[in-house]
């Protein structure tokens, strides 16, 4: 089954590849907020990410609710081609064995309801040559899913984790 669809996301590529379809794909440049701009650095490529948010139902205060663990999502190229992971660190990970560690820098409200946030990060590459390895900064943009889940926890689910499903696109800069 061949669809042609537009879409303005990487992520659609990756969905589809798990419904088995083949996708056409005109992608256009995202809104971005202005405070998730990296000064000074261009844009090198974008990666789609499909996974997931795992939150942990925790005392916060002597109250349970959902803590945010970690992510856990498998990176695709433009072509749909899966290329690395994204996992606690929080981390990136190039099939070809490169890496880069974020720390926040700046977010903004995602305008999709239900969506986790879009967000700046600044990263340092490991010494390990490959495409990470002059990476400087990241954008989280175009997401989908992937909030706590609204029902509260109970004291009775302390300890209990959920999956919530995501993707985002992930677009690379460098100075």
């Amino acid at each position: 089954m061949i669809a042609c669809l537009k879409f303005t996301s990487l992520r659609f590529i990756a969905i589809s590849l798990f419904a088995g379809l083949s996708v056409s794909v005109v992608t256009a440049q995202p809104s971005v907020s202005t405070n998730l701009v990296p000064d000074g650095e261009t844009a090198r490529f974008t990666y789609a990410a499909v996974g997931v948010q795992i939150y942990e139902c925790r005392l916060v205060d002597g109250k349970p609710s959902w803590a945010f663990i970690a992510p856990e999502a498998d990176l695709f190229d433009a072509s749909g081609k899966l290329v690395g992971k994204h996992y606690a660190g929080p981390s990136w990970e190039s099939d070809d064995g490169s890496k880069i560690v974020g720390a926040l820098k700046g977010r903004a409200n995602a305008p999709r309801p239900g969506a986790i946030p879009h967000l700046l990060i600044t990263t340092k590459a490991e010494p390990k040559a490959g495409v990470f390895a002059n990476i400087t900064s990241l954008q989280r943009i175009n997401t989908l899913g992937g909030v706590a889940p609204a029902t509260p926890c109970s004291t009775g689910d302390v300890g209990k984790q959920v999956r919530v499903y995501y993707s985002a696109d992930y677009q690379y800069f460098s100075k």
